[in-house]
């Protein structure tokens, strides 16, 4: 199958410019509903993909994520979620980007066209077979990304990819790719947006599913939370009253004394 860059084919809609905004919200919002069902068209790749990092991370490993530009970035969000959400320590789950930290808010030209940087960069990381990579890239084609997972396969380090176009050279080096075709940008080529979107769903399902297979949930609570304002020491108060069916004063007590959900509700049943 010769290799087709849908996501950089023209938009379904043109003369943009002439559009009302409520047209253009519309359009976008309409664009965007066809998102979830081309990640569900993915769910078996993803699953494979979700499978073998529970397993790395339930035996040791680190799961990377690897990208550029806004692929980078969707990946440093998701990893730099799971200690606050999920009480895990920081370094389980490592996002890298083209350019380094300075590309999170500002784009470094030329950045990803680099081959061997990727491989550099996790290598500073002592990347090792424990671990597993996941190479993010709409188009399927960067190069310090694919260059990034062809070093990993050759030094038997698992790799997996999100990609929103069929067949490219980035689904053909990861042992595990998932492929999500959500089709031509609202904006030519934007894949800040529908790809972006696609990205992201890919995502959380991989880190939470991971998460929830190491026992960072409780029926469905996140009762590792990190309690870091307010809002989180209510919402965990509430967890241990509704959990063990006492009083908010108690319930704030033991979260206090104890530092997290888990811990208090563990510490009552052992006590009672």
């Amino acid at each position: 199958m010769t290799f087709k860059k849908t996501t950089e084919e023209s938009s379904n809609y043109d003369g943009l410019e002439k559009m009302s905004i409520p047209e253009l919200l519309q359009n976008i919002n309409a664009e965007d509903q066809t998102v979830p069902l081309a990640v569900q068209k993915s769910l078996p790749q993803i699953e494979s993909l979700a499978a073998l990092v529970s397993e790395k991370i339930n035996n040791g490993g680190r799961l990377f994520y690897i990208g550029a530009g806004t692929s980078g970035r969707l990946g440093i969000v998701d990893a730099s979620e799971c200690p606050p959400t999920f009480g895990v320590e920081h370094g389980l789950v490592v996002g890298l980007m083209a350019g380094g930290d300075a590309a999170i808010r500002k784009a470094v030209e030329f950045a990803e066209d680099s081959r061997e940087q990727g491989w550099e960069d996790l290598l500073s990381h002592h990347i090792s077979e424990k671990d597993i990579v996941i190479g993010i890239a709409a188009s399927g084609t960067t190069p310090y990304v694919v260059g990034a997972l062809e070093k990993c396969n050759e030094n038997s380090i698992s790799t997996g990819c999100i990609t929103c176009n069929a067949g490219s050279p980035l689904a053909l080096v990861a042992e595990y790719p998932v492929e999500v075709v959500v089709g031509p940008e609202f904006v030519t080529g934007s894949t800040r947006m529908k790809a972006g979107t696609a990205q992201k769903l890919v995502l959380n399902m991989i880190s939470t599913t991971a998460m929830i297979k190491l026992g960072r949930i409780k029926g469905n609570k996140m009762v590792d939370m990190q309690l870091s304002n307010n809002k989180l020491v209510d919402r965990g108060t509430r967890m241990i009253m509704d959990e063990l069916n006492i009083m908010e004063d108690e319930a704030e007590f033991l979260l206090q004394k104890h530092g997290s959900v888990r811990k208090a509700i563990d510490a009552y049943y052992e006590r009672n």
